[in-house]
């Protein structure tokens, strides 16, 4: 039956009169939801403590401007939440289930929340509907329904005279399991039957991460010694200095500086942004772990046909019995070629979008002309794991029945039951395509019709025709990413279904090592699970496999302690890809149970493009390591500054709960925005993997996190000290000593963006985000010093800039020592590698 579909005017139309087939979802929170969702955060309620305090002695500007504050923090969070939604509305968009649709007559793939009442789906096993439609046509059509009804087992589908019958009817989220069909949506989005339910699903699930759930201990570890710190800070302050309600503001200062609020929105921003610049690498991140998984990969498992290679075949040799000819000698007065490509074509599904059927029908059709041939299916033999061939029975307008076959070479030289020299000469022949790098199919048919067609294909008496050469070009790009995996310490491993000669072929021409062992799925079988344990060492390639074989691929190498990055498309191979480390399923031939059992989803179906996942994945875990690190070593100095005049009577208050929040304007969009934002270090694809064992943060980085820390606080008490000697104003030793602090950060920031460059870097290589943040930031400190109403709000006087440039000079000795320390750790790494 020959459908149109919908024209692509008519297709907008009822979308904009039905609406996005998708169920309706959360609402974006408004300004005032996330002003309360602030309100319940400890910062809150310290910064109204402090402003209350302030209100009650009569201290109104300062008060007012504390509590002014929070609208500053609330907009800051308010910023953040909007480009971590926009990022996640970009990946729903993406991570939607894709629909084969007919559109002017042409078969094209839309996202399936584009679907619109009207629409003809082409559905195939693995499908996931995304819609309720009616069957127009079917092939053993089964479909799991088990989300509406919740029946696992797959009813039988069938078109129906009378259209209300369910059996005639497909529904939105049942999933194909068996056969194919042609259906027309009835309706679309919450009018589904699925949608009455009112079940929600959403493509992006925001699970607990390990790196979440250790942030969240250290967040409770740290709340805990802030808690008895800010107890400490006010019964020390009391008894030295006499005063309850100074006590409290330092206490409630202190408590402010020990508590890393930053921690859980930087891990927020940093994952769902994270995702969202993956799938600006053409992958789309189906869950969070999936980006802290990326940078551990130590083996990368992938299909070669459409990943590798182009998934572009094209018949360009065939063998028609006794030679070997070549594309641009193809001729139609061959008698053995019409009759190889006839069954050829005939062996083939028409208009099948798999592209070695489309190929052969291509081929066919351009060296024989005459190729108006009315065709009815009789019977179809399937291809199946033990019998890799297909034979199609047809019947033509004169009612005369062919039996055509296709399949892999060694099955069908077995059903063509030749003899042993036979066999010997066309298997020499077979080897001499696979060695050119070709996949290879062959091609028979019945010499007699049996009256009653046979239960298998082995009931038939095929005569063997011959060879077709199909030619996968081999992506352009891969043989560089296989380099790059290969320098990062990831083992690449090819997995195809191609004769092993031709996968050998095929890796020499990508840059697998040339020390790879070859094995295939007939020996895979024959190995025990120790066996395969020990055997897959050194391994590279994988030929003549079946999908249900790479789930033991994956066993064995996650035996032998591997993190396993596993790329696959169809229904069979979902159980491996739930069972990888990685799973990475296709976006454009993948089926929709394949992209659900994933953690990625490569939209492009290129190798290239996963191997630029495991950079940025790097990249993204670097960042976020050195936002944690930093956080934890500006802290120290805010901690210091606060606690110290608590424990010495004869050192003034230096910070203020007002010059903490000021840090905290600067910490926290530095942490979101200018870490984020920081190009990939030198060497990211120059490492082995990261280890999975070991902690995110453990108790090096943390020591000199704190040792950093040290530093800038030693500067800034060495700065305030000689301020002091220097007969300085208690107004003035603040101002010189805060704007050491702020000098002193700034510094801390520029070195903390690379771990393997200068602080320089963040020039040459122009991170705008933190060039700015730190422009601001020196602004500001340059008014609250300059403009009397600011400074007396502070509690600064002005000292002159003259006295300021002891601050710089301390601030670039403190510079000195960090970048030293840098290379150090830096020399010290290469020559332990």
């Amino acid at each position: 039956m020959n459908h149109q579909g919908l024209s692509t005017s008519t297709a907008k139309a009822n979308l904009t009169q039905f609406g996005f087939n998708e169920l309706p979802s959360a609402k974006p929170k408004s300004l005032w939801h996330i002003a309360l969702e602030v309100m319940k955060e400890p910062m809150f309620a310290l910064l109204i403590g402090c402003g209350v305090l302030y209100m009650l002695l009569g201290d109104y500007r300062e008060g007012i401007v504390l509590l002014s504050s929070i609208l500053i923090i609330i907009f800051i969070t308010f910023y953040q939440y909007q480009k971590t939604e926009k990022a996640l509305d970009a990946l729903k968009s993406l991570a939607s289930p894709r629909a084969i649709v007919i559109r002017d007559g042409q078969r094209i793939r839309i996202p399936g929340r584009e679907v619109v009442p009207g629409d003809i789906l082409i559905l195939n096993e693995g499908d996931r509907i995304s819609a309720d439609a009616q069957l127009l046509e079917e092939n053993n059509l089964h479909a799991d329904e088990s989300l509406l009804t919740g029946e696992s087992v797959p009813v039988r589908k069938s078109v129906q005279v009378e259209k209300q019958k369910s059996e005639g009817q497909v529904f939105s989220g049942s999933l194909v399991v068996r056969g194919s069909a042609v259906a027309e949506v009835l309706t679309t989005g919450p009018q589904t039957a699925f949608g009455k339910i009112g079940t929600a699903l959403s493509d992006i699930t925001q699970e607990q991460t390990r790196l979440q759930k250790e942030m969240k201990i250290l967040i409770r570890n740290l709340f805990i010694i802030g808690g008895i710190l800010s107890i400490a800070v006010v019964t020390a302050y009391y008894f030295t200095k006499g005063d309850l309600i100074y006590a409290l503001l330092t206490g409630l200062a202190s408590a402010m500086a020990i508590l890393p609020e930053e921690f859980p929105v930087v891990l927020t921003i940093f994952l769902a942004l994270g995702a969202w610049r993956l799938s600006q690498k053409k992958v789309l991140t189906r869950n969070a772990s999936a980006i802290e998984s990326l940078g551990s990969a130590t083996v990368l498992c992938s299909d070669k046909t459409g990943t590798i290679t182009q998934n572009k075949m094209e018949v360009t040799a065939i063998y028609d019995g006794n030679r070997i000819l070549h594309k641009n000698i193809f001729h139609d007065n061959h008698l053995q070629l019409r009759e190889l490509l006839y069954s050829g074509y005939k062996a083939s599904v028409p208009d099948s979008i798999d592209p070695t059927e489309s190929a052969i029908i291509k081929i066919y059709k351009e060296v024989i002309r005459d190729h108006t041939h009315e065709l009815q299916l009789i019977r179809e033999y399937a291809f199946s794991k033990n019998l890799m061939a297909t034979t199609r029975v047809l019947k033509d307008v004169a009612d005369k029945i062919s039996i055509s076959l296709k399949g892999a070479p060694e099955t069908v030289l077995d059903l063509c039951k030749l003899s042993g020299q036979e066999k010997r000469k066309h298997l020499n022949a077979l080897h001499q395509l696979a060695e050119q790098g070709y996949r290879v199919l062959a091609v028979a048919h019945a010499i007699n019709v049996p009256n009653d067609l046979p239960e298998t294909q082995f009931g038939f008496h095929y005569q063997f025709l011959g060879f077709l050469g199909l030619e996968d070009p081999v992506r352009p790009e891969v043989r560089h990413a296989i380099k790059e995996s290969l320098n990062a310490g990831v083992r690449v491993i090819m997995i195809t279904g191609d004769y092993s000669v031709t996968a050998k072929s095929i890796g020499k021409q990508i840059g697998l090592p040339k020390d790879g062992k070859i094995m295939t799925g007939e020996e895979l079988a024959k190995l025990s699970d120790a066996e395969l344990k020990e055997k897959i060492e050194g391994v590279s390639i994988f030929a003549r496999v079946i999908p249900e074989q790479k789930l033991r691929i994956v066993r064995a190498l996650q035996q032998n302690n591997e993190i396993v990055a596993m790329t696959g498309d169809g229904v069979n191979d979902a159980p491996a890809l739930k069972a990888a480390n990685i799973g990475i399923a296709m976006g454009n031939k993948g089926t929709d149970v394949a992209r659900e059992a994933s953690s990625l989803v490569l939209l492009d179906d290129n190798f290239a493009s996963i191997v630029a996942a495991i950079r940025s994945g790097r990249r993204i875990f670097d960042n976020l390591q050195k936002a944690m690190s930093y956080i934890i070593a500006i802290h120290i100095p805010i901690i210091g500054l606060s606690l110290i005049p608590a424990f010495i009577p004869s050192i003034p208050t230096i910070l203020m709960p007002l010059h903490i929040v000021f840090m905290e304007l600067i910490i926290d969009p530095v942490c979101s925005v200018a870490f984020e934002s920081e190009t990939e270090e030198k060497n990211i694809m120059r490492r082995p993997p990261r280890e999975t064992n070991k902690n995110f943060f453990g108790t090096r980085k943390m020591m000199f996190s704190i040792l950093q820390g040290l530093i800038l606080l030693s500067m800034v008490l060495t700065i305030y000290f000689i301020s002091i000697a220097e007969g300085h104003s208690q107004g003035e030793v603040r101002a010189i000593t805060f704007s050491a602090l702020i000098i002193g950060n700034i510094f801390l920031i520029l070195n903390n963006l690379s771990k393997t460059r200068s602080f320089l870097s963040v020039f040459i290589y122009t991170n705008k985000a933190a060039l700015f943040i730190l422009f601001l930031a020196i602004s500001l400190l340059m008014l609250t010093i300059t403009v009397p109403s600011f400074r007396e709000l502070f509690g600064f006087e002005h000292p002159g800039y003259a006295h300021f440039k002891t601050s710089l000079i301390a601030a670039l000795i403190m510079l000195g020592i960090l970048e030293v320390i840098k290379y150090l750790r830096i020399f010290s790494r290469n020559k332990i590698a």
